[in-house]
């Protein structure tokens, strides 16, 4: 479809979205995409925050209630940080930095790729996160740590997988400057 018929599609999902809050089904909506923001601007199946945050202002007004976006991010693919795809006020940005902006909550999916990142990792990933015990520890630890991202999300299949995670619970997400001397030397 053409990206009028698209926004008028976003536009009616998000005033039934609206109306669901405004019955106390739900408290807020968000979007979830694989590729639409970590396409470049040209793509077809780009999507652009700014109108996405401009067609819930259409139909919510400025007490609208879409707050959260959810793509996958992970050392394998972190273009929702590295690359700047969204247009803020004339200024080409990040998707962390544009959803930081307009006050959304970003949940990362694919926080250790299908199981990929959960083994052979760099050995420049270890030495920049130290104190944890496997791969999939240091994968979780570089998405939970970026800069915008509120929430990792990982699939689990095993309790042992579970425990492995939890772990990280005790230990905190890396400082500014550590992360910024790990993402230069990946």
């Amino acid at each position: 479809m053409d990206r009028p018929e698209f926004l008028r599609r976003l536009r009616d999902a998000f005033a039934f979205l609206e109306s669901a809050v405004q019955s106390g089904k739900i408290r807020c909506y968000g979007t979830a995409t694989w590729n639409g923001y970590r396409q470049p601007a040209t793509a077809p199946d780009h999507l652009e925050l700014a109108e996405l945050v401009q067609a819930a202002r259409d139909v919510g007004g400025d007490g609208h209630h879409f707050k959260v976006i959810q793509l996958p991010y992970n050392l394998a693919m972190p273009e929702a940080f590295t690359r700047a795809t969204q247009r803020v006020h004339n200024e080409n940005v990040s998707l962390l930095e544009a959803a930081e902006r307009f006050g959304l909550y970003v949940m990362a999916s694919a926080s250790v790729y299908q199981g990929q990142l959960t083994r052979s990792l760099p050995p420049v990933i270890t030495g920049f996160l130290p104190g944890l015990s496997t791969d999939a520890q240091r994968a979780l630890q570089f998405v939970r740590s970026t800069p915008g991202v509120g929430t990792a999300l990982v699939g689990m299949k095993r309790v042992a997988h579970v425990e492995e995670n939890l772990a990280l619970a005790a230990v905190p997400p890396v400082p500014w400057g550590q992360f910024q001397r790990l993402f230069s030397a990946i």
